[in-house]
């Protein structure tokens, strides 16, 4: 036979032979990973019922327990800060500004002396009348020296009666010209006292309006400063008209409402005070109504014409089931909480919200106080999850 044929029946048996092994050796390596995998699925068994790694794992979550507490009832409206009082001075006389005793900003006290201007010309005018008076005064008392003269005289018959009915005229005309004097003399002691200008009213003094040196008008148009009433100070709010009956019941009864003034965020409390007045007529416009609050204003937070949100305490609950409000889940049907048990797992429990007030909630129906629910972690949790919950800080 021709080589060629000859090597090729010999290569065919020796490819049968290794393929021969290479199954051989696949048979073999099987055997031996199932082998491996039976005698693991008993250890890998016990492990996982004593708890080992291939238990499954506590979630972390944080979580806060409900509580008992009051919760209180608010009404909110927009307002800004009005002074009670506010006096715009001015000039009740004409001369110019001599003095200015104040300081801009300046916290005065009703009476104190502000403004001084020229009391000269005034006082002249006051010397003037009291000289008038002296001498009319002088002859209203000779006129009466005559008048009495003149009755002794005429009870003697040593004169006509017409001359004493003369004499009672003088006097009478006398009389009039002392009153007379008596009333111009006082309109220049008040003209004179309009030189030396003191506060109206106790408050702030805003920015001076005229320096001095200048001339000063009674018919001036524009003061020379402004006091604001600050201490205490208002704030005028509007509320809806269908949140003013329960309003109006209390105030009827006697109650004085609680008012807080918080800042345009409604994240800073400003103050404390109590309602005050209620207005007497509901814009139609907008069909709300005007509420006047007042505050004492000790540290003087509020400025006159400053935003604030004014919150008006409604009612105060006492003794209903409060839970942090970040516990609180919602959906598009239900609002509920993931409910911590004993055997730290969770369950889904519907619950019903009454009043928020801040991060409180009041929960009217579905926990009872002492319940312990999860608040932050809620991402990956269902229900019968089991969790390692953190308390207050503690675990």
């Amino acid at each position: 036979m021709p080589p060629s044929v000859v090597e090729a029946k010999d290569a065919k048996p020796r490819r049968r032979g290794w393929l021969y092994a290479a199954i051989l050796a696949l048979l073999v390596l099987g055997a031996i990973v199932l082998w491996s995998r039976m005698h693991q699925a008993p250890a890998a068994a016990a492990t996982t019922a004593k708890g080992g790694r291939g238990a499954p794992s506590a979630t972390p979550v944080v979580a806060v327990k409900a509580t008992k507490g009051n919760i209180g009832v608010y009404i909110t409206g927009l307002g800004a800060i009005t002074p009670i009082y506010t006096v715009t001075v001015k000039s009740r006389v004409d001369g110019q500004l001599m003095a200015v005793d104040f300081k801009e900003g300046d916290l005065v006290q009703k009476g104190d002396p502000l403004i001084e201007i020229d009391p000269r010309p005034y006082q002249a005018v006051v010397d003037q009348a009291e000289g008038a008076l002296i001498r009319d005064q002088a002859l209203l008392a000779n006129a009466l020296v005559d008048q009495s003269r003149y009755e002794t005289l005429l009870a003697q018959e040593a004169i006509p009666e017409q001359q004493l009915a003369t004499q009672k005229t003088l006097v009478i005309q006398d009389q009039g010209i002392v009153k007379n004097d008596q009333g111009l003399l006082d309109a220049a002691k008040v003209n004179l006292a309009y030189c030396h200008i003191t506060a109206p009213i106790t408050g702030a003094i805003g920015l001076r309006l005229v320096d001095p040196g200048n001339i000063v008008h009674s018919s001036d148009t524009t003061g020379m400063l402004v006091i604001t009433q600050i201490q205490p100070i208002s704030a005028i709010f509007t509320v809806s008209e269908d949140q003013l009956p329960p309003i109006l019941q209390k105030v009827r009864a006697g109650q004085k409402l609680p008012v807080d003034a918080w800042d345009r965020a409604l994240k800073n409390k400003l103050a404390s005070g109590t309602l005050d007045t209620i207005d007497n007529e509901i814009d139609q416009t907008t069909g709300t109504l005007k509420l006047r609050a007042v505050f004492a204003n000790a540290n003087r937070t509020l400025f006159p014409n400053q935003f604030v949100n004014a919150r008006l305490l409604q009612q105060e609950k006492t003794g209903v089931v409060l839970l942090q409000s970040a516990a609180v889940q919602r959906n598009t049907n239900d609002t509920y909480v993931y409910l911590i048990k004993p055997d730290s797992t969770v369950t889904v429990r519907t619950i019903k919200v009454g009043t928020t007030e801040g991060d409180q909630s009041e929960i009217t129906s579905g926990l009872a106080e002492g319940d312990v629910v999860v608040m932050t972690g809620v991402d990956k949790l269902q229900e019968g999850s089991k969790v390692n919950a953190t308390l207050n800080g503690t675990k």
